[in-house]
């Protein structure tokens, strides 16, 4: 799987025998086996001895029983299995090093020692060990192997590069991971013998995931367990894997119902280093402090396992990026973007004359309304009445009755000012003019009302005329511009498709929905049925979720009901979105987006194919509308995914999709 940049690693917490090598590496063999095949895989602080030895350390034949250790488990991972950090008391020209060494292909690649020895509270390090300082020897003799020493080391294999720290080096104010990070190492390990106590783990998480995030890293973390405790502490076999600032795996800990008192507890899961190296390199500020390191480090290489792992990746996989799957999470998120929203809004109004009308067509589809209830709440932020909002119906010829009334009934509930202009007269003229048939009807003798009737007759599903929609599109936007301060409702998706009409309802003076993807807007609007309005307008904005989204240009079927669906005609939004998500925030190349799809739940909804000619699509009409996006109206960024020409996404409006498309051509 590393062809696709995912690297499996795994934390193990096995079973300690406080001074017994033989039977400690015996129980790591067995708890790295019943981890199944992985890239690397990091055990806990002084494994090999146990970390509570204490005095111990002193002794002679423990050291000589650890050697012993390291060579077993070398003959071990010579069998296939994976590169291996274990932790191990190391004597070193009179000195003893509490030291993590890496194991692979039969083989002792390196060893790091640990830099920040506590001697505080339950911690007494410093009576047995020496901290790592720089000063230590560049080699080492260790169980009859030359190998390399010292703080200063990274190690390579291809893509993967692995910096190592030791338990308390990551709880102090620069842990030697930050360098290492700078240095090149893009998956940070620690080994750890950390106690449990009170409100611990939440605090150990937390450095965790922000060491991740703050070095655009993953980060495994394996610590002791419960078989560990001795005398007067207890050790939770706490194990981590996080990516980018989010936890991957989290295995169960003392202190939360498990382990059981002799079980081995793990966390496994695929780290990006694709998503990792795309972050690195878009992030400007992310080398500013290579100048400063403290040291020149050396890199030593090696070699990964190769697995032919089977089933999805291991690593969570959203199949709606934009929506979190929890309902705390998701509730939490729709309040901050609404927050987000209106207070933009609420600057900008501030800076116009009280008395502009801040006009919005309403046409009682799900951005319109969303834009609605977001000038609503600016107003009772910013102090104005709502009836400064001009809600502006225009109906068409693909207006239908249902959401035309679900228009009459917003404005109302809202308490905002409106205005109903039926646009198809001025249409009608506009088409005259340009001696244009809509839909191939002749117009001769026809007012607004007869050409409606002879549109329903002509029509047939997936027939379209580019005329008459855009006509439509701009007659709005020239009565909404003739109105007051013009509210734009396109949302992010759209604008990713170019599904909109330029100068039409692709303009507008401010947008409050362009950082917001269609499938968030949905549940924007749900959230403020559900915790911001009750009553009739809650029944309503339930009603306007689940009606079918479509920009109502063409005429409806006779009995009424809506004919054109933007989702048949661009395909489904919420692959529109994943891939909009994929490509934009992590520059992922067709083949992994695919790979990704395949594996969320869109694997049981959608075929193989089905999937490629949809991404296919996104790829054609992403690129042909970048002249659209060029020119938008301001707008506030919600996410980490934006694509404002004067801020996160600046794209050639001329750039050709041929590169993208013909890796999609060779995929089955």
């Amino acid at each position: 799987m590393l062809h696709h940049g995912l690297l499996r690693v795994a934390a193990i917490s096995p079973q300690v025998h406080v001074g017994d090598p033989v039977a400690n590496v015996g129980a790591i063999i067995r708890a790295a086996e019943q981890v199944g095949p992985c890239h690397v895989l990091v055990c806990p602080e002084l494994c090999i001895t146990g970390y509570s030895a204490a005095d111990l350390f002193g002794q002679q034949r423990l050291l000589s029983a650890a050697l012993l250790g390291l060579e077993r488990i070398a003959q071990w991972s010579a069998t296939g299995g994976p590169a291996i950090v274990v932790g191990v008391p190391l004597a070193i020209e009179g000195q003893l090093y509490n030291c993590a060494v890496l194991i692979a292909g039969g083989r002792l690649i390196g060893a790091v020692p640990k830099q920040a020895l506590p001697t505080y509270g339950e911690f007494y390090e410093r009576r047995w060990f020496c901290p790592g300082e720089g000063r230590e020897p560049a080699e080492i003799e260790v169980a009859r192997q030359r190998i390399p020493f010292g703080i200063d080391l990274l190690f390579a294999c291809g893509s993967c590069v692995l910096g190592i720290e030791i338990c308390e080096d990551l709880w102090i104010a620069t842990p030697p991971s930050g360098f290492q990070a700078l240095a090149g190492a893009n998956v940070l390990i620690n080994l750890s013998a950390s106690t449990e106590t009170i409100g611990k783990a939440p605090w150990r998480e937390s450095l965790v995931r922000v060491q991740s995030g703050r070095c655009l890293a993953g980060y495994v973390y394996a610590s002791s367990g419960p078989t560990e405790s001795t005398t007067d502490v207890v050790f939770g076999a706490h194990c981590l894997i996080a990516e980018a600032g989010t936890v991957l795996s989290e295995s169960r800990r003392v202190g939360d119902g498990g382990p059981a008192w002799r079980d081995s507890t793990r966390a496994v899961a695929d780290i990006d280093l694709e998503r990792l190296e795309h972050d690195r390199r878009v992030t400007g500020t992310f080398g500013v402090g290579r100048a400063w390191l403290p040291r020149k480090y050396r890199t030593v290489e090696f070699q990964l396992p190769v697995h032919p792992f089977s089933g999805p990746p291991l690593r969570p996989i959203d199949a709606a990026p934009f929506v979190p799957r929890q309902d705390a999470a998701l509730h939490e998120r729709c309040a901050e973007v609404f927050d987000i929203q209106t207070h933009a809004l609420v600057k900008r109004l501030g800076r116009l004359p009280a008395a502009t009308p801040l006009a919005i067509g309403v046409s009682g589809g799900l951005d319109s309304t969303l834009a609605l209830l977001v000038a609503a709440r600016a107003c009772d932020l910013g102090g104005w009445p709502r009836q400064r909002i001009l809600g502006v119906l225009m109906p068409g010829f693909g207006t239908t009755a249902q959401t035309f009334t679900a228009s009459r009934q917003l404005v109302d509930l809202i308490g905002v000012s409106s205005r109903e202009i039926d646009i198809r007269d001025l249409c009608l003229r506009a088409f005259n003019a340009l001696d244009h048939r809509p839909l191939g009807v002749p117009l001769d003798g026809l007012d607004a009302s007869g050409l409606q009737a002879a549109l329903i007759d002509h029509a047939t599903d997936g027939q379209g005329d580019l005329v008459l929609e855009n006509v439509q599109a701009r007659m709005r936007t020239f009565l909404l511009m003739s109105s007051g301060f013009v509210l734009g409702t396109g949302d992010m998706s759209e604008q990713a498709l170019g599904w909109s009409t330029y100068n039409g309802d692709h303009m507008s003076m401010y947008n409050v929905n362009t950082g917001v993807p269609k499938t968030l807007v949905k549940f924007l609007v749900k959230y403020a049925a559900e915790h911001q309005f009750t009553g009739p307008l809650s029944n309503l904005l339930r009603q306007i979720a689940e009606l079918t989204i479509s920009p109502e240009l063409l005429p409806p079927t006779r009995d009424g009901v809506i004919r054109q669906s933007t989702e048949l005609a661009v395909g489904p939004y919420e692959l529109h979105d994943f891939f909009l998500y994929h490509v934009v925030r992590f520059g992922f190349s067709p083949r992994k987006i695919l790979l990704l799809a395949n594996h969320a739940r869109f694997s049981a909804d959608y075929s193989a194919a089905e999937l490629k000619k949809h991404l296919t699509t996104f790829y054609r009409r992403f690129f042909a509308n970048q002249f659209k996006r060029s020119c938008v109206p301001d707008g506030p960024k919600v996410g980490s995914v934006s694509l404002s020409p004067r801020g996160d996404w600046r794209m050639p409006s001329d750039a050709e999709v041929d590169a993208w498309l013909s890796e999609l051509d060779v995929l089955d």
